[in-house]
């Protein structure tokens, strides 16, 4: 569990709020999210959260309490792929600090340019469970591979090795190109997605390796040609595992896909041992009825206080118009406009490995 002690830094009158909406969090991750083991599974998660922690010009810094939640929510889990993250670490490692000592994490460089927004691809497990393999590397396509205009990756993937219990894989973590929903910025998407898809299952084949890509695809829907592009490589993504992943919970931009050597997890077997979802801590923390209680917070702010005001017509808002306002965007700055999507994979296979041995 995070480390807790900073929460007596939370001044007082607001420390009981922030309890409460602590505890609440704390109770449904426990419902909805399996019990770490020590040697049989890990938890692994996907989690773009938006804009970590660039926001300042925009919505105000992260508040306090925020972190806090950012932390228990990660806590939950043994190795989780982040996106968006800065290109200042100390809010990442304020995470870390109340993640504690046996947690680390592996970040590429900031990503240049307009479309890179200046992200890093970022990811954080926990040593006791899980251990780097070694090996880590941005994916950077050979010249056969190149995007339409010779280009590269928009921001680039980040592969890395990873050792858990009896299971050796690489996480491949991704936030693909948006652009537009049509168009030139649609086949830009789409290409994107293709070609890292193509790129890793050359590298599965090459290598005989576990292979599981993972983050913000910008999948469209299930149905859709970006999810088309992500799977006719070869790569499987669970049925149980196709939701929407977003706050408004109507888009499938996160998912989670698999390719698997032939004996540890076959793409038949997801459904028998594992579980999965999409957690929604806005029914606990940052709650729609809780919009009055940020007021003053978002006020203060200077970008959001001329929102939170006048709008951007400049006509004094109803608070019908500021609270939608809150739940729309500004506490999508202190949380994400992403939901974290995580599955469960076994770890253990010594009973299948003494089988093949009575052979």
């Amino acid at each position: 569990m995070p480390n807790y002690n900073s929460l007596l830094e939370i001044p007082s009158a607001d420390r009981n709020r922030v309890l409460s909406s602590l505890t609440r969090l704390r109770d449904k991750l426990t419902r909805e999210i399996p019990p770490r083991d020590l040697e049989n599974h890990i938890l692994l998660a996907t989690w773009n959260l938006r804009e970590f922690d660039s926001n300042r010009k925009k919505q105000g810094p992260r508040l306090d309490e925020s972190f806090h939640y950012i932390a228990e929510i990660i806590s939950r889990f043994d190795i989780i792929a982040l996106q968006e993250i800065g290109e200042d670490l100390t809010p990442l490692r304020r995470v870390m600090n109340l993640l504690g000592p046996w947690w680390d994490f592996i970040t590429t460089d900031a990503t240049d340019g307009i479309s890179g927004n200046g992200e890093r691809g970022t990811i954080l497990f926990d040593k006791r469970k899980v251990r780097f393999d070694n090996v880590a590397g941005e994916v950077v396509l050979p010249k056969s591979m190149l995007l339409p205009g010779e280009q590269q990756f928009a921001r680039t993937p980040y592969a890395v090795s990873f050792k858990a219990g009896w299971f050796s894989f690489t996480l491949c973590t991704v936030h693909l190109y948006y652009g537009a929903d049509s168009g030139a910025g649609m086949q830009r998407r789409i290409a994107e997605i293709r070609s890292l898809a193509q790129f890793m299952a050359r590298r599965v084949k090459r290598e005989n390796s576990n292979v599981i890509l993972l983050g913000d695809f910008n999948i469209v829907s299930p149905e859709h040609r970006t999810m088309e592009a992500l799977l006719e490589a070869g790569f499987h993504v669970p049925e149980n595992m196709r939701k929407p992943t977003n706050a408004m919970q109507n888009k499938y931009y996160d998912q989670i896909a698999f390719m698997i050597r032939s004996g540890e997890l076959q793409p038949g077997e997801y459904s028998e041992f594992d579980s999965s979802g999409v957690f929604d801590y806005y029914r606990t923390v940052f709650r729609p009825r809780d919009w009055s209680v940020y007021q003053q917070v978002c006020s203060n702010a200077r970008r959001p206080m001329k929102a939170w005001q006048t709008g951007s017509k400049g006509k004094s808002l109803s608070d019908t118009e500021r609270k939608h306002y809150y739940i729309d965007t500004w506490r999508t700055y202190q949380m994400s406009d992403h939901l974290p999507l995580w599955c469960s994979l076994r770890t253990n296979f010594s009973e299948q490995y003494l089988r093949e041995l009575r052979r």
